[in-house]
């Protein structure tokens, strides 16, 4: 099989997921694996698909017929990448008032250390007992074995005291 990777943005309305899986079943794919949110009046997602290889040009021309419904580019999926022997899985959780540059500080602390982020989410809400906004994020990522836990560990407690965010480390 062969992996497509598809990412989608348009104005948000009903029936956007159901004409991309119309288009992926036509024409033999298998949805596989998805994130798709509306934020501010948009839809946006990124969609893993498989089809078989002979399928995949008629897919990939198909998909370009949502043209003015949505706009969904059509990326070549890699090769599955090996986890690396002995990396550890990190959690990661953020909670803070919201400010610019949170996002930028964390993940310049996680590459600095060779982390790498498999899956991040973050929301902004009304932080109703104090008059602002609150921040959230929650990181899934890798370490390597290489890596000093406790260094990273102590970098991102350091970070979050310079940036006054609460950070939560798992596994």
């Amino acid at each position: 099989m062969t992996t497509l990777v598809l990412t989608v943005v348009g104005d948000d309305r009903s029936g956007l997921v159901a004409a991309v899986a119309d288009v992926v079943g036509a024409h033999g794919g298998n949805w596989e694996t998805s994130q798709l949110a509306e934020l501010s009046g948009a839809f946006a997602g990124i969609i893993e698909v498989s089809v078989a290889p002979e399928r995949a040009d008629a897919l990939r021309a198909a998909l370009s017929s949502l043209e003015g419904l949505l706009k969904v580019t059509v990326h070549p999926g890699a090769e599955a990448v090996r986890i690396a022997t002995g990396s550890r899985p990190l959690a990661l959780e953020v909670v803070g008032n919201d400010r610019a540059g949170i996002v930028r500080d964390i993940s310049a602390v996680l590459t600095a250390h060779g982390v790498t982020i498999d899956r991040m989410s973050t929301r902004t809400t009304d932080a109703a007992m104090y008059g602002g906004r609150l921040f959230e994020a929650r990181v899934e990522a890798r370490v390597p074995a290489s890596v000093d836990l406790d260094a990273l560990t102590a970098e991102l407690e350091r970070l979050a005291t310079e940036i006054q965010v609460d950070v939560t480390l798992g596994s």
